[in-house]
């Protein structure tokens, strides 16, 4: 199985080591290679560096730009520095930080023009930060010399992404595999030769997440045809999953063999039996082929998908771990998890239990299909992977986690004492109270992610998104109380947005960072895809389809919004502000001051964030809620009538009388997480309290005793 280039330059993409754990399961042997990570790690050495300036025609680099000419001026220091630079950001040789951040090692060229106040973005003490930070843009330098003389096609994270996008025909794709293969190519088919010499597989998995990986996927493809015809090949993914569901093109099948849709493990474990001769045919499940000359779609198997507590745990053996390159390209603390680090890839659960926004796939079985694991499931699979990689770092990639499997997995981290710190995508739902938050921080959450979107109600109402930015707010604001970062994905040009609601989403946006609400933010382009509900029915959303299906790719579809703004305007003034909040710069300046043409003024009242934020309900909690103590031991001092309870930061006391004291140091120890503890629910302590002759319990509840226990460490989930 192999991950073709580039997805991330920090850590595997996951989609190969979930299906090795799935073999593993069936007793298939399998390897695994990330032939984006090998092929950055020849590119960038000090072999690959010299012969990438040796490949360099001098006519073109006689008429390149200047910055490419000091680049190629300084190509014996890139090639002199280059092994020890990828050395320290695989975390070999930290001591080298001190030498970088001097700033007189490294050749610096036009990304070092951007560089940030390093001290006001690090501070005096982040000298390995700074150092990872300096490092990224060296190697973002290289990458601009070989995008402009070498490979056009090359990128960190993406390769030959433009003709992935959209390609409603193959015909573009189809002639650029033909042509001479370029050195990044050529190293890329190097190590793919080098694995499959050490392994003879008999089938080649490539998985295709993302339109950047498509090209080096079919080159591969197109390599092993020729060199190794006997070897079959598969392509499944993200990509195919969403963009080749109709599929009538055959020349794609000159370069692989065999197409999978959606979850993998069933119809890969159809193909197998397939090429060992078990099954025709027409019992594959969810597989194209080429029969006869044309694209054939097979589908006739009877097996079921795999469930989720069947699927294994995901199995990393054969990715080689420790070669990854932690780099920061942001200095803004979220926007690094997902570059600085190596993140264990998990799924709380399988699809969205919301599934119901009208710019999303919900159509297809990723979305739709939605099953969660059990919490003791989930974390079983994160003590193995900790076992297994030595990393306690994990990121659920879910499309969004569900509060309450949330919940269930911070409980049983919590209870087995597990050491792990985490991260996920959410929806803003009202259910993340400020204690489910702090429970969740207390279990290890770091981070979490969701879509804020347009920043509208009007149109989170159109876009069904089930949350207003009221609920948004104050969602944000339980989070980073409890010391969680928060992202949320912002969306501008969906169906029928007006100028007036575009400057007010970016009024909303600004007022969130402006409280300290918001820490990170990324403002997407909408995009019509042909599997959202605005794609299958655009004229509910009074958009224009200008699409017509092709033979390839269809799930982009060009539209026009006749009844929206100019979207177009506010791309930059968009992206410029919000670059600046995000560095706590510009929150004061007027809105006007990020655009060139003229925008309304902002229709909202200067505090709307600061009045949902002050909005405080007290609510008894339900029956059946659990409740948890996290604080620390507890002890009762009948003399002096002082409950003493110790936390990890503070000694506290709380005066209460004997009674009452006596019970709560019970209570408390009854109520901490432990692997032998049972849980128990507010209407069980509220009868543990009657029990024991206290009386009142609902005044006792909303009194300042339990307040301060609150305070310390007292959730109701």
């Amino acid at each position: 199985m192999v991950t073709p280039p580039f997805t991330q330059l920090n850590t595997p993409y996951p989609a190969t080591a979930y299906i090795k754990g799935y073999l593993n399961t069936k007793g298939i042997e399998s390897d695994q290679m990330d032939l984006g990570i090998d092929t950055i790690l020849s590119l960038f050495s000090s072999d690959g560096l010299l012969q990438l300036f040796s490949s360099v025609d001098q006519n073109d680099l006689v008429h390149a730009s200047a910055n490419a000419q000091r680049i190629s001026a300084l190509r014996e220091t890139y090639i002199d520095t280059i092994d020890p630079i990828i050395q320290f950001l695989q975390d070999q040789d930290p001591t080298l930080a001190h030498l970088i951040c001097e700033r007189n090692f490294l050749p610096e060229a036009s990304k070092f023009e951007q560089l940030e106040d390093l001290d006001w973005a690090f501070g005096t003490m982040g000298v390995r930060d700074q150092a990872r930070h300096i490092a990224t843009l060296y190697l973002e330098d290289i990458g601009d010399f070989i995008v402009e003389l070498v490979d056009p096609h090359f990128g960190f994270s993406r390769y030959a992404e433009r003709l992935g996008m959209s390609a409603n025909s193959f015909d573009e794709l189809y002639e650029e595999l033909h042509l001479p293969t370029s050195y990044v190519s050529e190293l890329m088919l190097q190590n793919l030769r080098k694995r499959i010499e050490k392994n003879t597989p008999t089938l080649i998995c490539l998985s295709v997440p993302f339109p950047g990986n498509l090209f080096s996927a079919l080159k591969c493809g197109q390599w092993i045809k020729t060199n190794y015809p006997n070897i079959k090949i598969c392509m499944g993914g993200g990509y195919p999953n969403t963009e080749l569901r109709s599929l009538s093109d055959a020349r794609v099948f000159e370069f692989i063999d065999f197409i999978t849709l959606d979850d993998g493990e069933t119809p890969l474990s159809s193909l197998l039996e397939y090429l060992d001769g078990n099954i025709e045919a027409a019992m594959l499940k969810r597989t194209f082929m080429l029969e006869d000359r044309k694209v054939k779609y097979q589908n006739g198997s009877l097996f079921p998908d795999v469930k989720q507590e069947l699927v294994g745990t995901p199995d990393y053996e054969g990715l080689h771990l420790k070669r990854y390159l932690s780099v920061i390209q942001l200095t803004n603390p979220m926007h690094r998890l997902w570059s600085d680090g190596r993140w264990n890839k998990l799924t709380m659960a399988h699809g969205c239990y919301w599934g119901k926004c009208t710019f999303c796939d919900i159509s297809l079985s990723y979305i739709k299909d939605y099953e969660a694991s059990s919490a003791a499931l989930i974390v079983d699979r994160m003590e193995e992977l900790v076992l297994q990689t030595g990393e306690r770092g994990f990121h659920f990639v879910d499309e969004a986690a569900p509060p309450a499997l949330m919940k269930g997995v911070a409980i049983e981290i919590l209870k087995r004492r597990l050491v792990v710190n985490w991260w996920t995508n959410i929806r803003f739902e009202k259910s993340f109270t400020a204690d489910l938050c702090r429970l969740l921080a207390a279990s290890g959450c770091i981070a979490v992610s969701g879509g804020l979107e347009v920043a509208s109600d009007r149109l989170l109402e159109l876009i069904a998104k089930g949350v207003t930015i009221e609920q948004v707010s104050q969602v944000n604001r339980n989070f980073n109380e409890a010391g969680i970062m928060v992202h949320a994905y912002l969306m501008y040009g969906f169906s029928t947005q007006t100028d007036q609601e575009t400057v007010d989403s970016l009024e909303v946006v600004r007022q969130m960072f402006e409280q300290g609400v918001l820490q990170s933010a990324f403002w997407h382009r909408f995009a019509m895809t042909a599997h959202s509900p605005v794609g299958l029915e655009p004229d509910q959303f009074y958009v224009q389809n200008h699409t017509a299906p092709g033979s390839f790719a269809n799930n982009d579809l060009v539209h026009t919004d006749p009844t929206g703004a100019d979207h177009d305007l506010y791309a930059e003034g968009l992206k410029a502000s919000l670059y600046n909040y995000m560095h706590n710069v510009g929150l004061e300046n007027d809105l006007q001051d990020w655009f060139e043409h003229e925008i309304p003024e902002t229709s909202l009242p200067q505090d709307l964030i600061a009045s949902f934020l002050a909005n405080e309900n007290i609510t008894i909690p339900k029956p059946s809620q659990k409740v948890i103590w996290l604080g620390g031991p507890v002890n009762y001092d009948t003399e002096n009538q002082i409950l003493n309870i110790i936390t990890k930061h503070s000694e506290n006391q709380i005066s209460c009388n004997v009674n009452q004291g006596q019970w709560l140091e019970q209570l408390l120890k009854d109520l901490s997480p432990s692997k032998d503890s049972k849980s128990f629910t507010y209407k069980e302590v509220e009868q543990s309290y009657q029990d024991n002759g206290l009386k009142e319990f609902t005044l006792f509840w909303l009194g300042p005793v339990v307040e301060q226990l609150k305070a310390i460490g007292l959730v109701v989930v």
